[in-house]
């Protein structure tokens, strides 16, 4: 709009240009009075102009000081430049959950550890695995499983102020912003088998196991060794806990219910699911074969699906009847094998993980100070300040001495005048 005002011309108002043409004919119309009023007034016309002149030529005669380069007067107004403040750019807001967060470290949400086992969840150990096994600074937050992702989705991780959801565009996004790609030396044909076997274990294979959790959320507990008061955060007793876990688990088993009817597993017998799962077992055993893993002697993305479905099985405790995991352990013997060789490639700290819950054990953490330590540390500073003192109490006893020198000598010389 500023724009437009400035490229219309100026114009006169109509109320200006009416008052000017008004006064015209009263200047023209208006006679002199008489002829001895004309010759009065010709001397002051005169007056008037000469000293229209003497302005004209004192104003002159300042434009030419001035280029000439002296100063103008102090009662001439001089228009200085205003000095304008540059502002800051307002702080960028990111709507993540760690807003210290530091630059390229990947923070990942997920569930709370377990003396069996890393994470309860497939799919956040899943990226978990991905993440040691390409090498990428992560670092666990221990939310205490209080949020979701936008998705409402666990896991999720935050990256530089963004937040990405689901463990399958997780690792895409990685994969594609650091370029680790483990499925690189495979061929096309591997690739869409590995899709496929993929799709298999997420979409089949999980839910079965999702199913059982389901129908015996009390197995879950004891077969996983879970404490909830450390998982929550929480003071109550586990006693307590325990019991809502049930309530709310029992609410939830009829959403659980509705959810695996609508994926279509739920439909069947659960004899029906268990055979299910034994041929989706009987299937990765025969592709694994006397591999190492899936596609040779690297891991590749599938190995890292597998391990993590087949773990919520194989660390499942033995004190919890599952037909399974029996199955596992007594028919697909080279699955317990890759599930071994995958834990010991990525998780060399699996005991002091389940052991002390930690979330990040992979970060190295700073020595505690020893008792020994923090005593030699105080010896030495009081040392330091006996010392200290000493050489004072030196310096002092070095200036008696010298002063009895000199008023020794000055007795002698006395005497000597005398």
């Amino acid at each position: 709009m500023a724009s437009e005002v400035a490229q219309i011309p100026a114009e006169e108002t109509p109320a200006v240009a009416a008052a000017e043409k008004s006064e015209e004919p009263e200047k023209s119309a208006a006679p002199p009075a008489d002829s001895a009023a004309a010759p009065a007034a010709a001397p002051a016309v005169e007056k008037a102009e000469d000293a229209d002149g003497e302005k004209k030529d004192g104003e002159a005669g300042k434009q030419d000081k001035q280029q000439d380069g002296e100063e103008p007067k102090k009662d001439e107004a001089v228009a200085a430049p205003v000095a304008t403040k540059s502002e800051a750019p307002p702080a960028q807001k990111f709507n993540v959950h760690k807003t210290n967060f530091e630059k390229d470290i990947i923070y990942l949400y997920q569930f709370s550890r377990t003396p069996l086992l890393p994470s309860l969840s497939p799919y956040c150990l899943k990226v978990e695995t991905w993440l040691r096994l390409v090498g990428l600074k992560y670092e666990n937050v221990d939310h205490k499983m209080r949020f979701r992702s936008k998705k409402g989705q666990l896991p999720f991780i935050e990256l530089n102020g963004e937040e990405i959801a689901d463990s399958a565009i997780i690792i895409k996004e990685l994969s594609s912003k650091y370029e680790k790609y483990l499925d690189s030396g495979l061929t096309a044909e591997q690739r869409n088998v590995s899709y496929a076997t993929i799709a298999m274990l997420e979409n089949h294979l999980i839910w079965i196991i999702f199913y059982w959790r389901a129908k015996y959320p009390d197995n879950v507990l004891k077969g996983y060794k879970v404490n909830l008061q450390h998982a929550l955060g929480l003071r109550l007793p586990n006693s307590i806990l325990n019991f809502f876990f049930k309530i709310t688990f029992g609410r939830k088993w009829f959403q659980g219910l509705k959810k695996l009817k609508a994926h279509g597993i739920g439909v069947h017998s659960a004899e029906e699911i268990e055979e299910f799962g034994k041929d989706d077992l009987k299937v990765l055993s025969e592709m694994l074969d006397c591999k190492p893993f899936f596609f040779g002697d690297e891991p590749t993305t599938l190995d890292v699906v597998a391990f993590a479905v087949l773990s919520q099985l194989h660390y499942l405790s033995k004190d919890i009847a599952y037909p399974l995991r029996d199955y596992m352990t007594e028919k697909c013997p080279n699955l317990i094998g890759h599930v071994s060789r995958m834990k010991d490639k990525c998780f060399p700290d699996w005991d002091e993980i389940c052991t002390k819950l930690d979330l990040n054990a992979h970060i190295p953490k700073p020595e505690p100070e020893t008792k020994e330590g923090k005593e030699g540390g105080e010896q030495e500073k009081s040392n330091e300040q006996e010392g200290t003192e000493g050489d004072k109490i030196e310096k002092e006893l070095e200036k008696d001495k010298s002063n009895e020198k000199e008023s020794t000598e000055e007795n002698k010389e006395k005497e000597e005048t005398k």
